[in-house]
This record gives structure tokens, C-alpha cells and sequence, in this order.
């Protein structure tokens, strides 16, 4: 509107401010989304597979909380005879001693879910955190962890976790501190070359100019940036530490009797396959169960996380 129409019929400035406003359409605005209305959108569009990993992982998590509820004999019970076939009293028979084999099954999903989550979490914060010191500082830093880390590399992870166990001892906490560290070689590699594509961008360089500290720039700027691939790598490693706590119960230096375990279950029992029981293969099923399910939520978050789009 000009300034003379505006003069000649006597309209202020806020006047025309306030009409041009009315007159101009404008869209309702929606009311932000909440986290559990935004989780809740994201498992409606969530595959089948995905479905399917979500309800074993949430089944195995509450048979691990509430095995003493679940279970019913004790963990070390002997409740019967020794290899028992199965009844309505055993429904999947006894062991080699006679304790109740799915009372075992139930402790044994606590004991070696909760093993290979804190191995897992304490891998990430080993090497996820030289990961982020060896991209931040970059030179001598990077490449004196980065060679330490080869050497560590270079032998077998079975074999080399065999051999301290051998000499420190077949105990929880060793194992979980020698698999955590063997495994965190792979965390540090992984975080590393993310990390190094994020150290380099301006908003970082910016923070350096500004006199961040390095545990601020690591942790505010380039931690946030890399966190999908590490969460994915997650639920990976999560599987090859529980296969690998398995693997060294099955060898018999992992967890060790009377504590319940998948993989020591399998080993105590293999005898009865020689005779048409299926039984040893229960704890080896759950094991394999419990690992596809991972891999179908891994692969949905990755899949969430890359930005392709859904066809159809």
C-alpha cells in the first residue's frame, strides 16, 4: 500500500502492518512431537524384521530380569537324576548332574546377556575414547595408537584371549577386562576414521580457535556427529563379544561352573547328541536367536540412520 493512499484515508503504519497480516493466509503450526509420539511413528514404519529382533531382544531382557520368578528350580539345584529325559516335571530334562535344564536356559540368558553387555560397554569406552583422542590430536597421538593397535590386531582375538585367560584365570572380571580390551582394537578403529572425517570440518577448527579444551571438542563436537555408526557398531560388537564369551565357555575358560551359561551348557551336553537328544542344541539355539534378532535391529537402524528413503 503506498505512503499517499495510506495519508488519504488516514490508516497509521501498524495499521497496514496488521492488515497486511490478516490478509495474508497462513498455515496452523503443529505441535512439536515428543519423544515417545516420535518412537511411537518409527516402530509403526518399522519392518517386519525389525518387529521381530524388538520382540526377541525385549523377551530375552525380562527372561534375564525376572529368572529367579521364571525359573523353577534354582540355578545350581539338583533336582533330579542325571540327563533326565524330558517330562512334565523337566520339560527339557536335566544335565549331566541332574540340575533342571531350563531353569539353567533362564540363568544362563541373565548371566550371558549381562557378561557381554558390560564387556561391550567398557570396549566402547576404551576404544571409542582413543578413537576420539587419535582423530582430535592427530601426529604423533594417531600414530602411536594407531601402531599399537595393529600389533594388538595382528593376533588371533580367540587365541589371544585364550592365552590370558590361561595365565590371569578364568574369572568374571578378567574376562570381562581381556575381551573388553581385545575387543575395543575394533571400536578404535571404527571411531577413528568417522571421527577423522568430523576433526577436519570448520566447526571444529572454529572450537579450537576459540580455545575449547580437548575433552569439550571430543565430547560437544565431534562425539554428536558420530554417534549412529557407533551406536550400529554397537549392536554388532555386542554380538561378537556374546559369541565370543560363548566360544570360551564352550572351550571351558569362560564362565565357569556352577554359574549358568550357554556355551559351558553346550559343552557339558554334546554327548547327548551321539544319542538323537536335541537338548545341548537349546543353548545353542538361544545364542543364534538372540544374535539374528540384534542384526535385524542393527540393520533398521542403519538403515534409519543413512537417509535412504522407504520404496513404496
Amino acid at each position: 500500500m503506498s505512503i499517499e493512499l495510506q495519508n488519504d484515508i488516514g490508516l497509521t503504519p501498524s495499521d497496514v502492518v496488521a492488515a497486511e497480516l490478516m490478509a495474508s493466509p497462513t498455515k496452523p503450526s503443529r505441535p512439536a512431537r515428543t519423544t515417545l509420539q516420535w518412537i511411537g511413528v518409527e516402530l509403526r514404519k518399522a519392518p517386519v524384521t525389525a518387529w521381530f529382533g524388538l520382540v526377541v531382544i525385549t523377551a530375552y531382557l525380562l527372561v534375564a530380569l525376572l529368572a529367579p520368578v521364571l525359573a523353577p528350580y534354582g540355578e545350581s539345584v539338583l533336582a533330579g537324576n542325571s540327563y533326565e529325559p524330558w517330562s512334565r516335571e523337566f520339560i527339557f530334562g536335566t544335565d549331566q548332574l541332574g540340575r533342571d535344564m531350563l531353569s539353567r536356559l533362564i540363568y544362563g540368558a541373565r548371566n550371558t546377556i549381562t557378561i557381554a553387555l558390560l564387556t561391550t560397554a567398557l570396549s566402547f569406552m576404551i576404544g571409542g575414547s582413543l578413537g576420539l583422542l587419535a582423530a582430535a590430536l592427530g601426529g604423533w597421538t594417531d600414530q602411536l595408537l594407531s601402531r599399537a593397535i595393529d600389533v594388538l590386531m595382528s593376533i588371533p582375538q580367540l587365541i589371544f584371549a585364550l592365552v590370558l585367560l590361561s595365565i590371569f584365570g578364568s574369572s568374571v572380571t578378567n574376562l570381562i577386562l581381556i575381551i573388553a580390551v581385545l575387543d575395543a582394537t575394533r571400536v578404535f578403529r571404527l571411531t577413528r576414521a568417522v571421527a577423522m572425517n568430523v576433526a577436519v570440518l570448520e566447526f571444529v577448527e572454529a572450537a579450537r580457535l576459540q580455545g575449547e579444551r580437548l575433552h569439550w571438542i571430543m565430547g560437544r563436537e565431534i562425539l554428536p556427529n558420530v554417534m549412529p555408526p557407533l551406536v550400529a557398531e554397537f549392536g554388532l560388537r555386542f554380538c561378537f563379544v556374546f559369541l565370543t564369551i560363548s566360544a570360551l565357555s564352550f572351550l571351558g575358560l569362560g564362565i565357569q561352573p556352577p554359574t549358568a551359561d550357554w556355551g559351558s551348557m553346550v559343552r557339558e551336553n554334546a554327548t547327548l547328541i551321539t544319542y538323537g537328544d536335541v537338548t545341548p542344541l537349546l543353548p545353542a539355539g538361544a545364542i543364534a536367536l538372540l544374535t539374528v534378532a540384534v542384526n535385524f535391529v542393527v540393520d533398521w537402524f542403519l538403515h534409519k540412520t543413512s537417509g535412504l528413503k522407504d520404496e513404496g
